[in-house]
């Protein structure tokens, strides 16, 4: 690693052909963090992280990595810095898993340089990290959808960046494959020093990996600072609309999201009736 890498969008706007999304926004990603962005459906969370890799180009401003604008870096060194896990990613058919994970190699071969040990060993700990190493040699076309998203987060680990985007990450997993995960990229970026941004829904999940969120509704940044700056009753009303009661998780410390919903409210039948005049 050459250090931390640092990420920031400076008044960006962006959206699709005719349709803003985003107006004048900002964000600055810090150093070695592991930011967390949430928010409801089609508020911008995924554009935002599309934009921030420089799958979008924003319609005015800037993003900034390193200190220098994205869109004039060369893309080989983009990707040996920016590693990004877009949604519902579409594999080639007919590849194994194994072809997949190699091509997170992509940035680093060459005329000069081509396949050497030391991508064989960035795919085989890709690969173990993942728990794929047994996939290894299935066609991606025929795992299961938590069996082949993991496969995509291999591919992202191989290429061995500094800074990890993840949409959903824990899309089609399991719970027990969902934590799995979730502490592999806090093994990343608490003890090898990865910048983690990450777009995910449950919101304790959030609070418990994250140190950092970003709250976003309708395209625009409403919140940022730790999950216990973020994560109060008042703010996650306004951005999800919906009630909740917050109390301390009694695992991790975290904040406990709890919604309020029908299910959660008594029914008449188990208040039972009135006693006495």
């Amino acid at each position: 690693m050459t250090g931390p890498p640092s990420l920031e969008a400076r008044g960006i706007t962006f959206g699709y052909l005719d349709r803003l999304v985003s107006t004048d926004l900002d964000l600055l990603v810090p150093q070695g963090s592991f930011t967390v962005i949430v928010g409801p459906n089609a508020c911008g969370k995924s554009t935002l992280l599309r934009a921030l890799s420089r799958l979008l180009k924003p319609k005015a401003g800037g993003v900034l990595l390193d200190g220098r604008d994205i869109g004039t870096l060369p893309s080989k060194q983009v990707a040996r810095r920016l590693g990004l896990l877009p949604q519902s990613a579409i594999a080639p058919d007919g590849i194994t898993v194994a072809e997949l994970v190699a091509r997170g190699r992509h940035p680093y071969q060459s005329t000069l340089r081509q396949w050497s040990q030391a991508d064989q060993a960035a795919v085989a700990a890709a690969l173990e990290a993942t728990n794929t190493t047994d996939l290894s040699h299935r066609l991606v076309d025929e795992l299961s959808g938590g069996q082949r998203q993991r496969a995509w987060v291999a591919m992202v680990l191989a290429q061995q960046t500094d800074l990890l985007l993840l949409d959903e990450p824990t899309t089609f997993l399991d719970i027990a494959h969902q934590i799995e995960l979730l502490d592999l990229f806090r093994r990343l970026n608490r003890d090898h020093g990865h910048t983690v941004v990450a777009v995910l829904h449950d919101l304790n999940h959030a609070a418990r990996y994250a140190t950092d969120v970003v709250a976003m509704l309708r395209g625009q940044i409403v919140a940022t600072g730790t999950p216990a700056e973020v994560f109060d009753e008042k703010t996650i009303e306004r951005v999800f609309d919906l009630p909740c009661r917050v109390i301390e998780d009694p695992v991790s410390g975290a904040p406990l999201v709890l919604p309020i919903g029908e299910a959660s409210r008594p029914s008449p039948q188990s208040i039972g009736p009135a006693s006495g005049p």
